[in-house]
């Protein structure tokens, strides 16, 4: 049960020796990518931060990964402290956030082995031993004495430009960087006084803090975001890490320690470990974190899927952390401080773990379009000058956006749906095995609009009589699409992805999975069959699995792969299907060799995106104030659409989501969202 605002173990202040934080909620560093083309923090990475702040969160920490040196280039969209030109926009930077009452932190870090030498400035990488990192990929050179010393002052003259800058404070990061790959045996192999015993391990570590401390002085706050347990076999234990721990505190450096858990050097560690997503259950290294927490005395802030404010208070009331890192959550949501407190934990806008913001898009989320785009979409929805009345037809992401919206305008809404419950594909989606939060995306928004007074028809196939009957003045189709089958010879005789994952499944058999997309649909068909004791072939056009998803997403359906040891071939074009006697003959073409073959199967799954299911357009077209066309130049410049084609027509008509072309949730909702705050 949620606790009142005023006694919410969230919402109570803590200090950290002179600096008064004014929650436990924060916000860890991340490379959110919205960096200028030098490397600088600059006005939309100030806007993204500075919405946090104005939503009530304690702390904004930033930059995840700020580069210290040139020889640390920018591998993942990072910031660059490494010379003066970033102090005025560590100052302007500061003065916003601050204003909000806020306080701003960075993370500094030297890549060292993690670099990549044909980046940036194209030097070799360096680190404590000639040690390969397979995801990075680099061979680095080993440092000699000249190097730690050059690297040492340059953590120290960045911590400088921090300060300078106004800022709260700091943290350097071990994790897989340069100065966790001097602490860990995994990565140094040194001999001399750099490598061997756990304390020469850290003398590295400990000649960068105290450059930091001498240059910094005692009142800022300087932290080290670290690793609690490598959860590898030949890296460093939990003992191991309380231990070095233990000789960082004593040597009265530092403030704080910023957990994290498990190993960063391969893509599978970061996806499973050290950033879960929604195949890992809530909270999962708190239990960590919270042993770690008992074994020394400075604050333990901590961070890994603490997605909803359930988890977080349960952290803070328990006393496992001091501080709740909701990271992810804030860029759900970055009003969800300023929320909790006035009582309306329920609107708090759920972050789902689809890790959508680890993608190329970062810090873009799954379902908020104005993250990251604070200066062209801001989250607020500004209430029309004159409310209308619309309808809406399809409760698929796009169209309860759409409702949600346009209710927020200050509109009558209506909004019809076919099924008998609200979500559209989504729900499909959320019946993988690791994908069920997924569904949030639909129930928060149904939620919103029974809030808004939003009326939903479900059960109802709207006809066109249905939607004029209403006297509209804006329609809205959001129908989305039905599976695309129509392209291949022999198309009637297969089962679309959508069939697959709601029609019971057949007896026995052999099925091939087609996988036209690279999107989650072919994959969690394949699993559904394999998990029910079906022998199943995936089948894809690409040269791997799931080209359409980020690498987070990539590595768990990988895993799953292995798991139910899913037989996989790439690279082969489905061409036609006929049938065989009782079972069904599909040729393949090689996409790389033009071979032809054959393949025969029970049942034959194809998933190859949709077709708009909109009958509705081109009868409602000629009486629309556009044409039922959507002005592109207003869309993307946030004005009003110009609506010039029949301006005394008795309404708008628009299409948006799938309903238009075949795409994903995100893009679903940024059509809903960016068209109807104007509309």
């Amino acid at each position: 049960m949620a606790s009142p605002p005023n006694k919410d173990p969230l919402l109570q202040p803590l200090r950290l020796k002179h600096l008064a934080l004014r929650n436990r909620i924060m916000s860890t560093s991340h490379a959110c990518g919205l960096e200028d083309e030098n490397g600088y923090p600059a006005d939309r990475y100030q806007s993204y931060h500075e919405e946090k702040a104005k939503g009530g969160i304690a702390l904004t920490m930033f930059g995840g990964s700020s580069n210290v040196a040139p020889d640390s280039p920018s591998v993942f969209r990072q910031l660059y402290v490494g010379d003066d030109g970033v102090i005025p926009h560590l100052q302007r930077f500061s003065e916003r956030v601050h204003a909000q009452g806020a306080a701003l932190m960075i993370q500094i870090t030297h890549l060292g082995r993690r670099g990549d030498p044909h980046l940036g400035n194209y030097l070799p990488t360096i680190a404590p031993s000639t040690v390969r990192e397979t995801l990075h990929r680099s061979i680095p050179k080993q440092m000699d004495d000249d190097d730690i010393a050059r690297v040492v002052k340059a953590f120290g003259q960045a911590a400088r430009r921090c300060k300078e800058g106004g800022l709260d404070g700091l943290e350097t990061l071990s994790g897989a960087h340069l100065i966790g790959q001097f602490l860990s045996p995994a990565t140094n192999q040194r001999t001399d006084g750099y490598g061997g015993s756990i304390e020469n391990r850290c003398r590295f570590g400990l000649m960068v803090y105290d450059e930091i401390r001498r240059v910094v002085g005692d009142q800022f706050i300087v932290g080290f975001r670290y690793t609690v347990d490598e959860a590898m076999a030949d890296g460093l234990s939990f003992e191991d890490c309380v231990k070095i721990a233990t000789i960082f505190e004593k040597s009265g450096t530092i403030d704080f320690f910023n957990a994290v858990y498990g190993r960063m050097d391969t893509a599978f560690g970061l996806a499973a470990h050290n950033m879960p997503g929604m195949a890992s259950p809530l909270g999962p290294w708190l239990t960590k974190a919270a042993a770690f927490k008992q074994e020394i005395s400075l604050p333990v802030f901590h961070a890994a899927r603490i997605a909803d404010v359930a988890t977080a208070r349960h952290a803070i009331s328990e006393g496992l952390i001091d501080m709740a890192g909701m990271t992810r959550a804030h860029i759900a949501d970055p009003h969800l401080v300023s929320k909790l407190a006035a009582g309306q934990e329920e609107r708090i806008r759920p972050c789902v773990g689809a890790t959508h913001c680890m993608g190329e898009t970062r810090p873009s989320c799954l379902h908020n379009p104005s993250t990251g785009r604070e200066r062209k979409l801001p989250h607020a929805v500004a209430p029309a000058e004159a409310p209308k009345k619309a309808v809406v037809v399809g409760g698929g992401p796009a169209g309860l956006e759409a409702a949600r919206v346009l209710a927020l305008r200050g509109h009558e809404v209506k909004l019809f749906e076919a099924a008998n419950a609200l979500g559209g594909q989504v729900r499909l989606a959320a019946s993988a095995s690791w994908r069920g939060d997924v569904i949030g995306l639909a129930d928060w928004r149904a939620a919103e609009l029974e809030r808004l007074g939003v009326t939903v028809v479900m059960n109802k196939y709207a006809e066109l009589s249905d939607v004029l009957e209403e006297n509209p003045q804006i329609i809205i189709i959001a129908t989305g699409g039905v599976p695309d089958l129509e392209w291949l010879p022999g198309g009637e005789l297969c089962t679309s992805s959508w069939d697959a994952l709601s029609e019971p499944l057949p007896d026995g058999g052999h099925t091939i999975v087609y996988d036209g997309t690279g999107r989650h649909s072919a994959l969690t068909c394949a699993e559904r069959f394999a998990m029910a004791g079906r022998e199943v072939e995936l089948v894809t056009i690409d040269d791997s699995m799931s080209m359409e998803m980020g690498y987070a997403e990539k590595v768990i359906w990988k895993r799953r792969a292995y798991e139910l040891k899913l037989a996989r071939t790439f690279d082969e074009r489905l061409i036609a299907v006929e049938r065989d006697g009782n079972r069904l003959s599909a040729l393949f073409r090689n996409e790389v060799t033009d071979e032809e073959s054959r393949r025969s199967a029970d049942q034959i799954v194809v998933e190859y995106g949709t077709v708009p299911a909109d009958e509705f357009t081109d009868a409602l077209r000629g009486s629309a104030k556009n044409n039922g066309t959507t002005d592109i130049d207003a869309l993307l410049n946030g004005d009003a659409q110009p609506n010039t084609a029949a301006p005394d027509a008795p309404y708008e008509l628009h299409r948006i989501g799938d309903a238009v072309t075949s795409r994903d949730i995100s893009s679903a909702i940024m059509d809903a969202f960016r068209l109807c705050r104007t509309l």
